[in-house]
């Protein structure tokens, strides 16, 4: 993409209504515009990254074996009386009349909704295990929507629910559930530690939160230190394997690490006093199993191995994907603006022409740039004619992890030089080096279908 066709409008000062760095940094890097209170556009570079996320949300939830499909915003409150909880969710949830003077609500989560579609086509335990999984906008009605896209009204979200026909089943579901996200949020550079959490509104006994460390997260979170010590890696795991996904839920799951809804004092008071810690954490996603809660009141039964209706177990399993940008913000930026990991970043190498309008410049950039395509990477080519410094200030602002900085001086020498956004270091090579050296960094994201 050349930056002289984008539509990138960045800001130069701090916008006064954002309070945190994601926020604050989203709208000045040109990402969201907000429409009303809670309610963003996405922008060409915040779509792109959103995307980004969406992408590997599928292809992990794909990989586990879960199917995806997609529901309407638009829910019949009449499902939700079925299973009790028009009445007890609250005004977060936005209830609307049709023209026809029908109950309507825009969905805030989809328990009800997929548990019908359940009931209406699967009839036999021989249909079991089976994971459904959407992502769709949701819509809740915060009363106080702040912190742009971290507590927005509108959000895009992964919802998945697992239909199984016993609780053993249906508790292998949660782990391989738990085993997806790891690896899902891995791959987008962040560490969420999986906390013991409390059911609030959806239920269930079984649940577990997966939080960023951040000083401006909404939750107080008590943990044993110990835990952001493990990572998942690249481990080759057969879902279906119910040892394995148990180990890994063990391992990532044994160490304390709660919420303060389920804080217990005495039992943190057993971790040597060196492991204990108490920080701020922003909530990426939740994993549910809650039995038969919403199968017995509607009716979501199959056929047993005995010839009688069982009601089926279920779960579900959610990922804040917009919400997510924001936690890569949070936990990947500084003063000059986002640092984003290579996994999820809008472009793969920013391109700065340092003399725009010199015919040497212009080829070897010229050249850069087809040759990054022809490799399947997404170059962002500032051929702006701007000063050095706001094409600088730009690239650092919107966080591209890697720069190639081509200038008259440096072609005379033979050489471009390659900046690590993260780092700061530059070194210079040959432009050949240096498209080699970004393309190899690539190389693990692209095998992943990145």
């Amino acid at each position: 993409m050349r930056l002289s066709r984008y539509f990138l409008p960045v800001l130069k000062e701090n916008p006064s209504e954002a309070q945190i760095v994601s926020h604050r940094l989203m709208l000045r890097a040109g990402m969201i515009k907000q429409q009303s209170a809670g309610i963003y556009s996405w922008l060409p570079l915040g779509f792109r990254v959103l995307r980004k996320l969406e992408n590997i949300v599928h292809e992990e939830q794909i990989r586990a074996g879960h199917i995806p499909m997609l529901m309407p915003t638009l829910q019949s409150a009449d499902l939700w009386r079925e299973s009790g909880r028009y009445d007890d969710y609250g005004e977060e949830m936005l209830r609307i009349t049709d023209r026809h003077n029908r109950d309507m609500l825009f969905g805030p989560t989809n328990e009800e909704m997929i548990t019908d579609i359940f009931r209406s086509h699967v009839g036999s335990y021989k249909d079991l295990p089976m994971t459904l999984y959407h992502i769709q906008w949701k819509f809740r009605d915060e009363i106080r929507p702040r912190f742009g896209v971290m507590r927005g009204r509108e959000f895009l979200m992964k919802d998945g629910y697992n239909f199984d026909l016993t609780k053993e089943d249906a508790l292998h579901a949660y782990n391989r559930h738990l085993v997806s996200y790891l690896r899902t949020y891995e791959r987008m550079g962040l560490q969420a530690i999986p906390m013991r959490a409390d059911g609030g509104p959806i239920g269930g006994d079984y649940t577990h939160e997966f939080l960023v460390l951040a000083e401006t997260g909404e939750s107080e979170v008590f943990y044993d230190s110990a835990v952001t010590d493990l990572t998942f890696g690249d481990r080759d795991i057969d879902y279906d394997d119910v040892a394995q996904c148990q180990s890994i839920l063990e391992e990532f799951t044994t160490k304390y690490a709660r919420t303060d809804e389920t804080h217990d004092a005495a039992l943190f008071a057993e971790i040597p006093q060196d492991r204990q810690r108490t920080a701020r954490g922003i909530e990426v996603g939740q994993i549910f199993y809650f039995g038969t809660k919403y199968s017995e009141p509607m009716g979501a039964t199959v056929q047993g191995p005995d010839g009688k209706p069982t009601p089926v177990h279920m779960g579900s399993h959610g990922i804040g994907v917009s919400r997510l940008i924001g936690a890569i913000i949070e936990a990947s930026h500084d003063d000059n603006g986002i640092i984003w990991p290579e996994g999820v970043t809008p472009f793969h190498v920013g391109i700065v022409n340092l003399k725009q309008g010199d015919t040497e410049a212009d080829a070897a950039c010229e050249a850069l740039y087809n040759s990054f395509t022809a490799l399947g990477l997404d170059p962002l080519y500032d051929d702006r004619k701007e000063r050095a410094g706001g094409k600088f200030a730009t690239m650092d602002l919107i966080g591209l992890p890697w720069r190639i900085t081509v200038g008259p001086r440096g072609l005379k020498n033979g050489v471009v030089e390659l900046t690590c956004r993260r780092t700061g270091t530059s070194q210079e090579l040959p432009p050949e080096q240096a498209i080699e050296k970004v393309a190899q960094i690539y190389a693990p994201h692209r095998v992943h279908g990145l």
